[in-house]
């Protein structure tokens, strides 16, 4: 009869049978809560939990280190040796791994290796639930209808090798999006929340933001395509510079094929990206935006190494007072580049110095401007200048000297963030920020809102 055991021990048992030259062990323990609602009524609730094996198995060859990785899901003790056979048979079967390094060595423990695992349940909406049912009576009462979810997962991740290392983090994460619509769906905005464990968001502030967004599109005003100087709130700006993130890789810049190459060979670190003093960084020990402080790459690609896993992190500067400081890269592209370590970091904070808050930035506003709510469906156009292009979504507003004065029709817009980091001419108050676009896979942010003079809106587009 199997045994599902405890997530230490099945790494244990994992690294015991294998006969490989190195193995990686990582044990992925997750819990999951959600409630869901419509028209101002939960529609479902729900909890989950599941567990996923990976096994990194690598075996020297007289041409090099290859390596084979295999994972699954809801592993027992049952399953251990053929899932590590599997990985170790991969890894014969594969050539040398480009990226192949010594695993790592001398991390130390983690002290609560051999504890149980985190896990979240419905009582982390213990008190967001009643607000939340509070926030529906205000809204029918208003006459708008309330849409949305909210998610909480836990996970506990178990990182053991061949070489020693006996890790674990614990990564909650929650999300909260809501949308108001008017009765009659012509009306619509969105406002969405990142959290650790929803005791710091507040339906009914959320609420009376859409609320105040609902009104200001009472007022219909048609807008041709064109540039516009235009407000981008934190979840736009956070859309926008993830992507930058992602594309940042030192080889694809080295070899000349980003934004982040230089003109006739290298890249462009050292140059100035923005006149504004603005810092991007990531930090694993973030207050409020915590993630692993070392490396857990479940597969080897452009942004990591399955030869990294347990490496620390630290605080990385990707741009200091609007310098191109660091790109990201593994042991192995660090080497290549001849560039500095800097590995990928789970989370991404922008700060520029400023303090006033986005509606301090509309009041501050002269003449005209428009005020984005949400930015999706966002797509790579040319990695050489990462030209993006997507949609507008869920309320474009126009301010005119200080004043929102209505609603305005929906864009299709074509930016660069390179660009935009260019001619921003003012950021205002870093604050925590959920990506609308990117929140699937990445939501531990801190934005300010930009004020870009010249933001390119190139088409109309009709939908909302």
């Amino acid at each position: 009869m199997s045994r599902v055991s405890k997530p230490y021990e099945i790494v244990e048992r994992a690294l015991d049978l294998s006969t490989a030259d190195g193995c990686v062990v990582i044990a992925d323990e997750e819990s999951s809560a959600n409630l869901r609602w419509a028209g101002n009524a939960l529609t479902t609730n729900g909890v989950t939990r599941g567990r996923t094996l990976t096994v990194v198995a690598t075996v020297d060859g007289a041409e090099g280190t290859a390596s084979g990785v295999v994972s699954r899901a809801a592993v027992t003790t049952d399953d251990l040796e053929q899932l590590v056979r599997a990985a170790e048979a991969a890894a014969r079967s594969a050539g040398p791994a480009e990226d192949a390094q010594p695993l790592v060595t001398g991390v130390p423990a983690s002290p609560d290796f051999t504890d149980a695992p985190a896990e979240t349940d419905s009582e982390v909406f213990a008190a967001f639930a009643p607000a939340l049912g509070d926030a529906f009576a205000r809204a029918r009462a208003g006459g708008r209808e309330l849409y949305g979810f909210a998610h909480h997962q836990m996970t506990s991740t178990y990182l053991g090798t061949s070489t020693g290392l006996r890790l674990r983090h614990d990564q909650p994460n929650g999300t909260l999006e809501l949308n108001a619509k008017s009765p009659d769906r012509t009306r619509s905005a969105w406002a969405g929340r990142s959290t650790r464990d929803f005791k710091d968001v507040d339906p009914a502030e959320m609420d009376a933001e859409l609320a105040r967004r609902l009104g200001w599109a009472e007022r219909r005003i048609e807008l041709p395509a064109g540039r516009y100087e235009t407000l981008l709130p934190p979840t736009a700006v956070a859309d926008l510079l993830i992507y930058q993130l992602w594309s940042s890789t030192a080889r694809d810049a080295t070899e000349g094929r980003t934004v982040f190459s230089k003109p006739g060979g290298g890249t462009r670190l050292g140059e100035t990206l923005s006149p504004l003093p603005l810092t991007l960084r990531s930090d694993p020990h973030a207050p409020g935006l915590e993630s692993a402080p070392f490396v857990i790459a479940h597969s080897s690609g452009d942004g990591g190494s399955v030869f990294d896993n347990g490496l620390p992190l630290a605080r990385t500067d990707w741009v200091a007072d609007g310098r191109l400081e660091r790109l990201t890269t593994t042991r192995h592209t660090a080497a290549l580049t001849k560039q500095p370590l800097a590995p990928a970091i789970d989370n991404l904070l922008l700060e520029g110095g400023g303090d006033r808050s986005l509606e301090e930035m509309v009041a501050a506003t002269t003449g005209r401007a428009l005020l984005l709510t949400c930015l999706w469906y966002i797509r790579e156009v040319d990695p050489a200048t990462l030209l993006l292009t997507g949609l507008t979504r869920d309320g474009v507003y126009l301010v005119e000297d200080g004043e929102v004065v209505g609603e305005v029709n929906n864009f299709r817009f074509n930016e660069s963030p390179v660009g935009l980091l260019s001619r921003a001419t003012e950021a205002g108050r870093t604050e925590k920020t959920l990506p609308r676009e990117w929140g699937d896979w990445f939501t531990r942010a801190a934005m300010p809102a930009l004020r870009i003079p010249d933001f390119n809106m190139s088409s109309v587009s009709r939908g909302v």
